[in-house]
């Protein structure tokens, strides 16, 4: 029970669980503060401090990473993620959620991030796009389930909250199977500096770098500032539970294909297409009311840009040496970070001073400049060699 697929197994429902916590906080808090009379504004920023976490804790894990390895790490994370959700249904203060929200993001960071390393580090370039995006499926199944969690609040407030500790203690269990490992010393190679390092991550892969930020941009600005749109805009709550796992489903479906495609034919062209399809099926949204058409769009949508943040880390992975792929996955993480509180900011803001369909053109016009950016860049692979030559 200790093979590398019985490893692999666990690791991919660790970020179910990730994607199952983060799909049920964003839109189950947004309405609950909605509901309070919270402003979009500060609705937004509070849904962004679980990103903040993210990013605060980001620079700090390469070392405990290579020190503990990733099993403790995975472990220490879902450990202080499930205490903090159990916690949140006791006080209804939106100063006491953020506090909270951030925690979460640190202790999801920090078994996202290992389990990202881990899963990166065990693919090679020939399967790594059909793994991470499996990687990226079971995420995107966790993140639709999520938000159908929202309306067992009626049965019993702290009900929703308490079946997402239990899938983080089912998770716990599962992997206390598997043997810790550690990754490759970072002592060994002439990138030694944090500085230097991160400095080289970002001049050889900035390009998979932004297409994290993007899916960070995306994902709370769908889930956790289009609950907000949808009830002003006089949607409702059926639209909304109709809608966000349309998205999510989209994402579902195309997932793997586009991983696959991408072992093929390239990550640049795939993630080209996808951007543009993506980012056109936002802009088109602003012109329907009809909410099949919408829930179509929706669809669209997320077959092209579900598999964003998997194609930005494959892409990183793709163009970084081994050694830096610890390094890589925490700037992924900080980028992912910064977009999810870009997010719901500018989408919290574009509400409150622009008129119907701000939203829509908000997220399109992001996706389509992400286009132009990736349709311009030019991979400079001697740059990974010059690194490689540099260790002898």
């Amino acid at each position: 029970m200790r093979t590398g697929r019985y490893r692999f197994n666990v690791l991919i429902l660790v970020v179910f669980v990730s994607g199952f916590a983060q799909g049920m906080l964003l839109p189950l808090l947004a309405i609950l503060l909605e509901q309070a009379g919270v402003s979009s504004t500060l609705n937004g920023f509070s849904a962004s401090a679980f990103y903040i976490g993210i990013m605060l804790v980001s620079p700090f894990l390469e070392k405990p990473l290579h020190k503990f390895g990733y099993k403790k790490l995975i472990i220490a994370g879902i450990a202080l993620t499930c205490i903090s959700i159990l916690i949140i249904p006791v006080w209804q203060a939106i100063w006491f959620w953020f506090i909270l929200r951030l925690i979460i993001g640190i202790g999801d960071n920090i078994f996202h991030f290992a389990t990202q390393v881990w899963l990166t580090t065990m693919s090679n370039e020939g399967n790594r796009g059909k793994n991470i995006s499996i990687y990226g499926l079971s995420f995107g199944l966790g993140f639709g389930v999520g938000p159908t969690m929202t309306g067992l609040i009626e049965i019993h407030p702290a009900l929703p909250f308490a079946i997402a500790a239990l899938f983080c203690m089912i998770s716990l269990v599962l992997l206390l199977r598997i043997e810790n490992e550690y990754p490759e010393n970072i002592q060994t190679t002439a990138v030694q500096s944090t500085w230097k390092r991160y400095g080289a991550v970002i001049r050889l892969s900035w390009v998979g770098l932004m297409a994290t930020f993007g899916y960070g941009f995306l994902e709370t600005a769908v889930h956790g500032i289009f609950p907000v749109y949808a009830l002003r805009e006089g949607l409702g709550l059926n639209a909304i539970t109709l809608l966000l796992p349309a998205f999510v489903v989209g994402g579902l479906i195309f997932q793997v294909p586009l991983g696959l495609m991408s072992d093929r034919v390239g990550r640049k062209p795939v993630l080209i297409v996808s951007l543009f399809i993506g980012g056109f099926s936002f802009i088109m949204m602003s012109f329907f009311d009809s909410l099949f058409v919408l829930t179509g769009l929706f669809v669209i949508a997320g077959l092209f840009l579900g598999s964003l943040f998997s194609m930005g880390i494959t892409y990183m992975a793709d163009l970084l040496p081994k050694e830096l792929l610890p390094a890589g996955n925490i700037l992924a993480g900080i980028c992912f970070s910064l977009g999810s509180i870009f997010g719901p900011l500018v989408g919290g803001i574009s509400i409150e001073l622009f008129d119907e369909g701000s939203l829509y053109y908000t997220i399109g016009g992001v996706m389509l400049l992400l286009f132009v950016i990736v349709s311009f860049y030019q991979n400079k692979p001697s740059s990974i060699h010059a690194i490689n030559h540099s260790r002898g």
